[in-house]
């Protein structure tokens, strides 16, 4: 009888390797997505989305690069209702400095774009992904492009008969931008890191299901986020933890039906997304207490502490954007604090499913 021996170290790690520089591969993937959503916020906050006036996926890569073309463009930007409702004065100089967040943006979108799909041709030539990744990374593929289209669908509702994008658009573009780095991350993080055995305790399933709601709620609150940011809610009601000496404002109910409010009435959409925070806050605390008191262990344990302090950083950043009347740097790191939390609370997921 032949005895097959156990596979050896070397073996193991020879037999991952492809595995592993998926994984990584799909980790540079989301940093990238993560630096698109943090130079989006930076594009927004600084009003340079609609700066570029056209869709160009390949020619645009590139910018004005003669007087004249620099001209043409500024020309453009001239014709939209944001030059002429909000910066009437601006010469081609300042026109320069927003011409780059967005162009910057776009560059950034393109980058993963190829970054994304070089690899994938390799990897799948030369049968390096299982077969049962494949229509995940596909999928994956698609969503980059649809996410392009998205996002100059959004631009699209700034360039005619008003000064701003839609909010709903805004909070679309950047729900789908969230959705394809958690989807990047979870299918990354297995590849990269094997399932530690006993890690976690008996007790998994129900703290998975709080982590999930948790995970869910802090998705929730970002998209309020981009409601407050599309609508500029955050230049009013700059004090807390009232607003401006009330907790809740009495024109927060103005629109009709009432519902509306929460989706469209700066103070409703202000408020919403404060007490969203606060209420995310204690759900992810009660989970790291839940979890640490179930004494698990390894990742687990780590990420259950590292979400307990990532959530208090990120409600700080966000009552200090507030009361500091929305400073670019810290609302664009308050954006990046959302998707680290993110971040943490997927790799949790990621535990307990594979536990």
């Amino acid at each position: 009888m032949t005895v097959t021996p156990f596979p050896t170290a070397r073996a193991r790690a020879a037999t991952r390797a492809p595995y592993r520089a998926i994984g990584i591969w799909l980790l540079v993937c989301a940093g990238l997505v993560f630096a698109m959503a943090v130079i989006g916020a930076i594009t927004r906050l600084t009003e340079s989305g609609l700066s570029i006036t056209e869709w160009k996926p390949v020619t645009g890569a590139l910018p004005p690069l003669s007087d004249a073309a620099w001209a043409e463009e500024f020309a453009k930007y001239q014709a939209t209702p944001e030059f002429a409702l909000k910066h009437s004065g601006m010469d081609l100089a300042q026109f320069k400095g927003i011409f780059f967040w967005e162009w910057f943006h776009r560059l950034v979108g393109r980058l993963i774009g190829v970054v994304f799909l070089l690899p994938f041709l390799f990897f799948l030539a030369t049968r390096r992904v299982p077969r049962s990744l494949v229509p995940r990374l596909a999928g994956l593929f698609v969503l980059g492009g649809l996410q392009g289209a998205l996002g100059w669908y959004m631009v699209k509702s700034g360039l005619v008969n008003r000064p701003d994008v839609s909010h709903y658009r805004l909070a679309a573009h950047l729900s789908l931008a969230v959705l394809i780095y958690v989807a990047m991350l979870a299918t990354a993080l297995p590849l990269l890191f094997p399932a530690a055995s006993g890690a976690v305790h008996r007790a998994r399933g129900s703290l998975r299901r709080h982590a999930g709601i948790a995970m869910a709620l802090v998705a929730t609150t970002m998209v309020w986020g981009a409601f407050t940011a599309g609508l500029d809610a955050g230049q009013a009601y700059n004090t807390w933890p009232l607003m401006n000496g009330t907790f809740a404002p009495e024109e927060m109910w103005n629109l009709s039906p009432t519902w509306l409010n929460i989706l469209e009435n700066t103070a409703a959409v202000q408020f919403t997304h404060r007490w969203l925070a606060i209420l995310t806050g204690l759900v992810v605390w009660s989970y790291a207490f839940r979890a640490l008191r179930a004494d698990v262990q390894g990742r687990v344990r780590a990420l259950a502490i590292a979400v307990a302090v990532m959530v208090l950083v990120q409600i700080s950043l966000g009552i200090s954007t507030l009361l500091m009347f929305v400073p670019v740097h810290v609302a664009a790191t308050h954006q990046a604090g959302a998707l680290v939390l993110l971040g943490l609370f997927t790799w949790t997921v990621v535990e307990y499913r594979r536990a």
